[in-house]
């Protein structure tokens, strides 16, 4: 009996990047890309098309972000910008940003966004320091 589509990974652009191992839990399984971003509330696969449009430096801090926020293993809170640095290069290269045929309008509609990438950089920096703040107390 075959699997049902939803319950199917299938092939994926982000494979490579998911199934990476971040390292070594203490209970010596190996962690995954896929299972780190799951325990942090992340959809896996959203987030690393979203790592991939960003630029290879401002990824490796984003997710250097979020993996200081799992328990350590046989890596290091620290090591965590190596760690997104090497998992980031399994990403497939940063997608061209459409660029619109119509006249002006879009253009102008582009350069009025906020920049997200900020926003999510300082959120999970909060989130970070909060969470060393109760690890402390």
């Amino acid at each position: 009996m075959a699997l049902r589509s939803e319950f199917s990974l299938g092939h994926s652009e982000f494979n490579e990047f998911l199934f990476a191992s971040v390292g070594e839990e203490k209970n010596g399984m190996s962690l995954t890309v896929l299972s780190a971003l799951t325990r942090l509330g992340f959809d896996p696969w959203g987030e690393a098309a979203r790592l991939s449009d960003l630029p290879r430096e401002t990824a490796a801090r984003v997710l250097a972000l979020a993996l200081a926020l799992l328990p350590e293993g046989d890596w290091k809170t620290a090591d965590s910008r190596t760690i997104a640095t090497r998992l980031v290069s399994r990403l497939p290269q940063q997608r061209a940003p459409v660029v619109s045929s119509a006249p002006d309008e879009p253009l102008r509609a582009e350069k009025t966004k906020p920049d997200i990438t900020k926003w999510v950089v300082a959120a999970l920096a909060a989130a970070l320091l909060i969470a060393m703040w109760f690890l402390a107390g």
